[in-house]
């Protein structure tokens, strides 16, 4: 029992940790102005295949994160530390808007429009699965101790996208009935959130460095030595 239990709760913890940062409600919006003209049956489709990119990054993430934490030599605190600063710094931005990056956005959202197939690059990537989730899925390595904790992530993963997916199906009639300012109220919330996992991230990477216990035995032999 104990052992089913341990399960939910690392994909919920998935699930809790991913669902601010990719917010699907903030991405509703975006998607429906990239697509405008297409079908609604054209709009499905894409809203479908990237929530099925976003799992493929991030499960490949996942997957790879201990490969790729050792080749460049990254250690879980630092990793902590670095994706809590990172998450920060997005909640941060959800939370007080630069006026001076709606240009940018703009010329992105036209580029976008003239896609074929907007469902990969840039609905999967980077508006769902950006550096902000990359950062929290490679963080969840350091949770699967085995193989069946991977699949509890992967299942918290793909209950983030299911979710995602019908957000983003319905979400002319979410942006309809929330309307701008609700929408803006969320993106409030949902940065707030993120800023709040990110400090926490980066709390674990602090004491996780500054219980190691390597380094508190050089501690204790450098005392000993004066």
């Amino acid at each position: 029992m104990s052992n089913v239990t341990h399960l939910w709760a690392i994909a919920l913890g998935t699930f809790i940790g991913l669902l601010p940062i990719i917010n699907p409600l903030a991405a509703a919006p975006t998607s429906l102005a990239i697509t405008e003209g297409d079908s609604a049956e054209r709009r499905r489709e894409q809203a479908r295949k990237g929530c099925f990119y976003m799992v493929g990054i991030l499960v490949s993430f996942l997957i790879g994160g201990t490969f790729i934490m050792n080749f460049f030599g990254i250690s879980i605190p630092g990793l902590h530390i670095a994706g809590g600063i990172m998450m920060t710094g997005i909640g941060l931005g959800m939370l007080t808007p630069q006026k001076s990056a709606a240009k940018p956005d703009d010329e992105e959202r036209e580029a976008a429009r003239k896609k074929v197939d907007i469902s990969f690059s840039p609905l999967a990537m980077p508006m769902l699965s950006g550096p902000g989730s990359i950062a929290v899925t490679l963080g969840f390595t350091s949770l699967a101790t085995s193989w069946i904790d991977y699949i509890a992530i992967i299942a918290g993963i793909i209950s983030v996208a299911l979710l995602t997916y019908v957000v983003l199906r319905l979400s002319g009639r979410i942006v309809g009935l929330i309307g701008p300012v609700g929408l803006n109220a969320m993106t409030k919330i949902m940065g707030s959130l993120i800023m709040c996992i990110g400090v926490q991230f980066v709390v674990n990477g602090v004491l996780g460095i500054a219980t190691d216990p390597e380094l508190l035995r050089d501690i204790k032999n450098a005392l000993a030595a004066h």
